[in-house]
């Protein structure tokens, strides 16, 4: 009886987490159309589960004299994620919350800069979901 129990646990649990793989997957879909021809994706993968008042972190080093797109979704529609910028400081660089959540930045970077990306969800829009960053670089 007890291997059965443990059995259905751990099969819930390997679902609930496909399933959250899969939600993570389809808000990365729609948000690839932040990233247009003109940027070359990173190839890297950016993304967090979070709930309430959590936040994501993303350490990433940005390479001098490379124009970026920081693209941030959360969900189905474009707003839900805010994502903010610091330099290894701490100094804040950017904030979509100052600027209606946009869904991306264009980034111009002089001088390889190692950045914190962090990703929230926006508390009046979501309490639960994916936070997927995508990152290209300009061709």
């Amino acid at each position: 009886m007890r291997r059965t129990i443990q059995f259905i646990a751990l099969a819930g649990a390997m679902a609930w987490s496909g399933a959250v793989v899969a939600q993570c997957d389809t808000i990365a879909t729609l948000c690839e159309k932040n990233i247009t021809a003109a940027y070359i994706p990173d190839g890297q993968f950016y993304r967090a589960l979070l709930r309430a008042d959590e936040v994501a972190e993303f350490d990433l080093t940005l390479f001098g004299g490379t124009t970026y797109r920081v693209a941030a979704c959360s969900g189905t529609s474009d707003g839900n994620l805010i994502f903010s910028v610091y330099d290894k400081d701490r100094n804040l660089l950017y904030s979509n919350k100052d600027y209606n959540n946009d869904p991306y930045w264009d980034l111009v970077v002089a001088n390889t800069l190692d950045v914190t990306i962090n990703a929230e969800l926006d508390p009046s829009k979501a309490n639960s979901g994916c936070a997927v960053l995508l990152i290209g670089f300009k061709k």
